[in-house]
């Protein structure tokens, strides 16, 4: 089995394990990753997803071994169309075209190329090892962007930075790729997957449908007007506040969490759906 899922109260570990070809992507990953994705969508006991490629590599782009194989024309990925999947659209990587309601972090290690870095965009935060990279590899074989890349690169970096990549191919090593906004985090080689899973434990303690709420609010405002960007947040937060605000601030009130202590929260049923 090349994907499977590893759970740990409300937050899963979605693994792609193809180590012989560095986790390269061939269409029955592809698929099994939509579905594992989708399954953490729909199941209202998970929280918080880690993305994560198993035997040091994240994932090396689409499998050329296997798009070599294809008659002249046939691209392999002409009958992925949006909405295709029950409502949701699959990419030829898999879930890189998942509109998700919950948030996921890619943990990095070794490459993120072409595909593979699209995959790594895809998520919500990058945690990568010190000696990971990124790079629009498929630059070298006339292979473009299709599972995101030149939308979600020039909304992470900026269009100046995301075009330099796009154009040239180069690699980027996890230092750059955390100061120009590429990555979040940059941890000892081996250490990706245990940061990841810590962070995402640290916010499935928090409220759940106010997390999502916010998170939904900072990824759909892209490209909107500051007004319709301002009545969207105000549109999706409105119910929040009944259904867990007013619960949160008498926890406050009783002595939970003050000074800006994180730990302890009080108790608290956070909505899951």
């Amino acid at each position: 089995m090349t994907v499977r899922i590893e759970t740990n109260g409300p937050v899963w570990t979605v693994i792609h394990s193809r180590p012989e070809a560095r986790n390269a992507m061939d269409p029955v990953s592809a698929r099994r990753l939509f579905d594992a994705f989708v399954a953490f969508d729909d199941d209202p006991a998970a929280s918080v997803a880690v993305f994560w490629g198993e035997g040091g590599a994240f994932c090396a782009g689409w499998d050329l071994k296997h798009a070599a194989g294809l008659s002249d024309g046939d691209d392999g990925v002409s009958r992925l169309e949006f909405g295709d999947d029950e409502g949701h659209s699959r990419g030829p990587m898999g879930p890189s075209r998942l509109d998700l309601s919950k948030p996921v972090i890619a943990a990095v290690s070794g490459p993120a190329v072409a595909g593979g870095m699209e995959l790594a965009m895809w998520a919500d935060m990058r945690v990568m090892e010190e000696t990971a990279y990124m790079g629009v590899y498929c630059r070298r074989w006339g292979i473009p962007l299709i599972d995101g890349g030149t939308v979600r690169l020039p909304r992470l970096v900026g269009e100046g930075r995301a075009l330099d990549l796009i154009l040239t191919g180069r690699q980027v090593m996890a230092d750059e790729c955390e100061r120009i906004g590429l990555c979040e985090y940059v941890v000892p080689k081996g250490d990706a997957r245990r940061m990841a899973e810590s962070i995402a434990h640290d916010i499935a303690r928090f409220p759940q449908a106010c997390m999502r709420a916010d998170r939904r609010s900072a990824r759909d405002s892209h490209g909107l007007p500051e007004r319709e960007a301002l009545v969207q947040e105000w549109e999706g937060s409105r119910g929040v506040v009944a259904a867990e605000g007013i619960s949160g601030a008498r926890r406050f009130a009783a002595g939970a969490g003050r000074g800006g202590d994180f730990e302890d929260l009080g108790d608290h049923d956070a909505p899951r759906t």
